[in-house]
């Protein structure tokens, strides 16, 4: 080399560093939403199809979105632009992590009514117990939303954030907190929504099985009344899947309402 610094041909390396820094702060907040949503971040999925989704939808965004200089910035601001960051993604995962688990509050309590509270198995994503009819209405509902396209919408929402919503804007995070609650809310009164039917039906069952082991003593209320109502959950689910469908339905839409809301958060300021 004769002493002579080593360069590759038609590439500063410090520039390419800054981009890379650049691209980083870029997909914070789409890796953060990947890592957080209820669909990408089941176990089944690796880590490098996300790492690959997350590089990807940067990418495509890339030579459009607007970065502040980061050169000049200080450190604590730079620290606070990337806490933000990642709170708007985590933020939207996990609005549709609680919205979603409104099939999960109803099929406990489904299953508690119906006296299947025993039948547990592991869930690939949490790692513990959960009832197997919560993991069937939790399926039914990602078949769903899948199937309407909501994931599509969402990540079509989170991308046009970068235009509204720029990198270095300060969300106010109180109104954010609000709109938590609300979703809390509104996911205990759709879980209502789902399960009432069908605990109504067995609580009306529950109260025949109570009337005739009353009039007949010698009846054995377990062998007698855990089998009907063991038959009669599966009929009302049979026949509740066009009305439950149609609930999964409007909870996509409440979903991708409150997202919206979070996206379009009154703004505080600018680093």
């Amino acid at each position: 080399m004769n002493g002579s610094e080593f360069n590759l041909p038609g590439v500063n390396l410090l520039n390419l560093y800054q981009y890379l820094v650049i691209f980083f702060v870029a997909s914070l907040r789409i890796s953060s939403f990947l890592i957080s949503a209820p669909f990408f971040s089941l176990g089944g999925i690796p880590l490098q199809v996300r790492i690959v989704a997350s590089i990807s939808l940067t990418a495509f965004l890339f030579p459009v979105i607007k970065v502040p200089d980061i050169q000049n910035m200080e450190g604590f601001n730079l620290f606070i632009l990337i806490l933000s960051e990642i709170g708007i993604g985590l933020s939207v995962g996990l609005i549709l992590n609680i919205i979603f688990s409104a099939a999960a509050v109803a099929g406990e309590k489904i299953a508690s009514t119906a006296g299947l509270s025993m039948s547990s198995m592991i869930d690939p994503q949490s790692g513990g117990q959960t009832l197997v009819l919560s993991t069937v209405l939790t399926l039914f509902l990602i078949s769903c939303f899948l199937s309407l396209d909501g994931h599509l919408f969402i990540i079509k929402m989170l991308l046009e954030s970068y235009v509204y919503l720029p990198i270095g804007i300060i969300l106010n995070f109180s109104q954010i907190s609000n709109i938590a609650i609300d979703t809390f809310g509104n996911m205990l009164y759709l879980a209502a929504l789902i399960s009432l039917p069908i605990v109504g039906g067995l609580l009306l069952i529950q109260c025949s099985i109570g009337i005739i082991t009353r009039s007949a003593p010698s009846l054995n209320l377990f062998s007698f009344g855990f089998p009907i109502a063991l038959i009669s959950v599966f009929i009302f689910l049979y026949a509740g899947v066009g009305p439950i469908s149609d609930a999964f339905s409007d909870l996509t839409g409440t979903a991708i309402n409150l997202i919206n809301d979070v996206l379009h958060s009154t703004k505080k300021g600018t680093f």
